[in-house]
């Protein structure tokens, strides 16, 4: 990823852009067939030499074509012709995006193939489901990765969106016009190319594509941080549910040898708040002067690179971490039998409704359980209920402990993964 915002492959991308344009101009009997082949043939750069000539002239593109210029001889007057410099960054610069791009699809593929392995696997993995930190009512390890799975879907979505909106290039000259330079031209470069035309473009290519693709950026980002911070709770000493890959030799801490830290995750955590703060630049890059200036260029050559490459580092670190992931099913259930099971509480409540209270007398009887096992560290829901009076009045012992399957909570979870499309896991 690195590479491809290296100033080599800027500068090889505006040689591909200029030679693009070139031969669209000899289809067009605009540039002799001789000084094309001599162009191709020729056209090569240095980019010591370069920053030598920048010195002097105070501009990349011009001390670029010079470059060029020294090494294609008479035939460098066909080179640039009609375009603004503009006309070449931002159509390189499309490209290099749409490099960077395919790079970090790869990485999403294998997160997405990472988190569908263990919805899969976990489909009957039984955890508690929390709100608001507190525990609630039994889920599966695969249903949370199943929520997981969908969300990467819909980034995958945004992002090929996101590609379509930057995927287009421009040849049309200082203010947009085509005042020296042919639409014919522009269509036939871009073909070259690999990219559409711009319906309507200024200097430059309008900064809400790139702000577009920036913000959806973001948004993978605030996804990957989602799922990082789940982790990070879940391994708590106290939780232990789950827990990041540790591998052999690896070392937590210099002064407590007992730790294992959620570091990837934490990391992971970290990133995402510079490619959130980078997505609010490019926003910020939108507005520009009448038809063009300069206050985006110093911005994208700084949030363009660093945000690929963090996107591109975090997919992959984080699918070692999915890949690797650690369940600690006996905890899972230790953590479901806290004070006797009281995130069963509804399951009970519904049942005396069912045998003709009120719902507010059905709440009150099961809360006065609830809350009577939460209040001591031994509490115990299950036993609370078998010695209320109010409860085995109306509900046998077998009617009581039936409410404390979680198969009750879980019953609909097939049509769940049919919706998503995942096939049947193996249970765990």
């Amino acid at each position: 990823m690195g590479d491809i915002w290296s100033l080599q492959s800027k500068f090889q991308t505006y040689l591909d852009v200029e030679i693009a344009v070139c031969e669209a101009q000899c289809e067009m009997g605009l540039v002799p067939a001789e000084a094309l082949a001599a162009i191709k043939s020729k056209a090569r750069f240095d980019v010591a030499r370069i920053d030598e000539i920048e010195l002097e002239v105070k501009h990349d593109v011009i001390a670029f074509l010079t470059n060029v210029n020294e090494n294609v001889g008479e035939y460098s007057r066909f080179i640039h012709m009609g375009l603004t410099s503009s006309d070449v960054i931002d159509t390189a610069l499309a490209l290099q995006m749409l490099r960077a791009a395919k790079i970090i699809e790869k990485g999403m593929d294998r997160l997405t193939a990472a988190i569908e392995m263990q919805a899969e696997k976990h489909r009957h993995t039984v955890m508690i489901g929390r709100s608001h930190g507190i525990h609630a009512e039994p889920i599966t390890l695969g249903f949370k990765m199943l929520v997981w799975l969908e969300e990467m879907r819909r980034n995958k979505k945004r992002f090929a969106e996101a590609v379509a909106t930057i995927s287009v290039g421009q040849m049309s000259g200082p203010v947009g016009t085509f005042s020296n330079i042919s639409p014919e031209v522009e269509e036939r470069a871009l073909k070259h190319l690999g990219l559409k035309c711009a319906k309507v473009s200024t200097q430059i290519i309008q900064r809400d594509r790139h702000a577009h693709f920036m913000t959806t950026l973001a948004l993978i980002a605030g996804t990957l941080e989602k799922f990082a911070v789940e982790i990070r709770h879940l391994q708590r000493t106290d939780v232990l549910e789950l827990e990041e890959p540790f591998s052999q030799g690896q070392k937590g801490s210099s002064a407590m040898p007992h730790k294992r830290n959620p570091v990837a995750s934490e990391n992971i955590s970290g990133l995402a708040r510079v490619v959130r703060a980078n997505a609010l630049a490019a926003m910020e890059n939108v507005a520009l002067w009448h038809e063009r200036d300069i206050s985006h260029s110093s911005v994208e050559r700084i949030i363009l690179p660093d945000s690929t490459i963090l996107i591109d580092y975090m997919l992959n670190r984080f699918a070692g971490v999915i890949e690797g992931l650690v369940a600690y099913p006996q905890n899972m259930q230790a953590n479901m039998d806290k004070f006797g099971g009281v995130i069963f509480s509804q399951s009970v409540m519904l049942r005396l409704i069912e045998t003709g209270l009120s719902r507010e007398e059905a709440y009150k009887i099961t809360q006065d359980n609830a809350m009577a096992a939460w209040n001591k560290i031994d509490g115990n829901f299950k036993a609370n209920l078998l010695a209320d009076e109010r409860v085995t009045a109306r509900l046998s012992k077998e009617q009581v402990l039936a409410c404390f399957d979680p198969a009750t909570y879980l019953k609909n979870l097939d049509h769940v993964y049919a919706r998503v499309g995942v096939a049947c896991g193996v249970k765990v």
